[in-house]
């Protein structure tokens, strides 16, 4: 028999942005991070309008399930159920787990962002968080207002018993060091994409490489 993959996977975590890849480029450069490694993808869009948006869910969707990698859905448990995703991201203000629960069944992925607050990691992971997002760790074009965390929040949270999600500025240079630190995955954004489908590509190459040598529960990509 084979391993089977964890629900919620270990390695690089893609999130699209609307300005780093627009329509034009949104599934080139999703595929590209992918076959670089990425375990997981993220759609965030919040200002084109819902057709748009449904449609670029809908195509995505279909690039993620092809290659069998989860597609979450920033913000919006509709939007994920009514295009099949594997699960949802959740801010503190944009509803609960159990309300995603209820919509998205037993099986769904569901993340909580829970900035730099362990008490806020700690009613997540009571709550039904399949994992829990921390950050922001570096400088970040696209949450350049969030607060700050502290690295040491990483192995802090892993009291939680829940994968631990690290967000922020983060790029192949400063990985390492939240890997270090205790983070099962990295969310990344401007470290990932912006550039051509075939930087994206080298760029998840080398957060798979970092987590392949230094994460003990690294399951290498299909």
């Amino acid at each position: 028999m084979g391993t089977m993959k964890p629900r919620v996977p270990v390695g690089l975590y893609a999130i699209t942005d609307s300005q780093l890849t627009p329509s034009a480029t949104l599934l080139t450069s999703v595929e590209a991070a992918i076959v670089g490694g990425a375990v997981m993808v993220q759609y965030r869009e919040k200002s084109a309008p819902m057709p748009e948006r449904l449609a670029q869910a809908r195509s995505l969707q279909s690039v993620c399930a092809t290659t069998d990698i989860p597609l979450l859905i920033n913000d919006d448990i509709e939007l994920a159920k009514r295009i099949g995703a594997a699960g949802v991201h959740l801010g503190q203000t944009d509803g609960s787990a159990a309300e995603a629960r209820h919509l998205l069944g037993d099986g769904a992925i569901i993340g909580i962002t829970c900035h730099a607050d362990l008490e806020l990691a700690g009613a997540a992971a009571a709550g039904g968080a399949d994992y829990l997002a921390f950050g922001r760790f570096f400088n970040s074009s696209t949450k350049p207002d969030a607060p700050p965390a502290p690295t040491e929040i990483l192995a802090e949270a892993r009291r939680f018993k829940r994968p631990v999600t690290a967000i922020g500025g983060i790029t192949t240079e400063n990985g390492e060091l939240l890997i270090r630190a205790g983070a099962d995955l990295l969310a990344v954004v401007g470290g990932l994409f912006g550039g051509s489908p075939e930087a994206t590509m080298h760029k998840a190459q080398v957060f798979q490489r970092l987590f392949a040598s230094h994460h003990p529960l690294f399951f290498t990509p299909k």
